[in-house]
């Protein structure tokens, strides 16, 4: 039986962690999985968004440790972190509970995170004799140090509110209002024009790490080439005749 809940919807390839009683731990066949469901999604010309989201009270536990205990090994959680963050697809996470240790890393591999302000959060390794290694590439670039040293060296837990604070998630919102607030996000990247989106997305990976001078050629190529581009014509067509471009959701009447 699947771990996961999958269905699509206008652009929208939703993906719901479904193993309440493991607490949707990330063991070889959870990984297996989203990793599978995000392969698809990829091969999938009409999907632009990925939702991620949960069953139960906890969205993820992190590493399986029963799994790990008996047959520890490295079993893919680089692999999805990686290709969530290098994916064209913009993923949107609904957080319907709490986050520990590489569900932390999950969360914040995401482009947007939003979650419940009830949710709690930790990176528990250090009380396990582990360390947040793998998960720490796509948390410390969200993170200052000194949150990012008082979190991953205290191993305590903290609310939803904490974790948008110092970066790990986009915001924290009411429960009643989780629902809501992703469908504003999708509102909005379903307005966004896909291949921009996805470059959009290779310019906040990438610039930061760039010398000025290789990121000011960079752009200016890139930009060059979006301005005479079919989409960009479109778009523009469309602000200055003030209706929706081709790409946008069809409006009911």
């Amino acid at each position: 039986m699947s771990l996961l809940e999958i269905s699509r919807d206008a652009g929208v390839l939703r993906v719901v962690l479904n193993d309440v009683r493991r607490r949707n731990a990330l063991s070889a066949d959870m990984l297996h999985e989203l990793i599978d469901a995000l392969d698809a999604a990829e091969a999938d010309e009409d999907a632009r968004v990925l939702v991620l989201s949960n069953r139960g009270s906890t969205f993820c536990a992190g590493a399986d440790l029963r799994e790990q205990s008996s047959a520890p090994r490295a079993i893919g959680l680089d692999e999805l972190l990686g290709r969530l963050r290098a994916s064209r697809l913009v993923s949107v996470g609904r957080l319907d509970g709490h986050c520990v240790a590489g569900g932390v890393g999950l969360a914040a591999a995401l482009d947007i995170a939003i979650a419940r302000e009830d949710a709690t959060f930790g990176f528990s390794e250090v009380r396990l004799g582990l360390a947040p290694a793998i998960i720490s590439v796509v948390c410390l670039p969200k993170m200052r140090e000194a949150d990012a040293r008082a979190a991953m060296l205290r191993g305590n837990r903290f609310d939803a509110t904490e974790a948008a604070r110092i970066g790990l998630i986009s915001a924290a919102v009411p429960a009643q209002r989780l629902d809501e607030a992703v469908d504003e996000v999708l509102a909005d990247l379903l307005a966004g024009e896909p291949h921009s989106l996805a470059l959009t997305k290779q310019l906040i990976a990438r610039v930061p790490s760039m010398s000025l001078e290789e990121a000011f050629a960079w752009t200016r190529t890139l930009s060059g080439e979006l301005f005479a581009s079919p989409a960009a014509r479109e778009g523009m067509s469309a602000f200055l005749e003030k209706r929706a471009p081709s790409w946008a959701p069809s409006q009911p009447d």
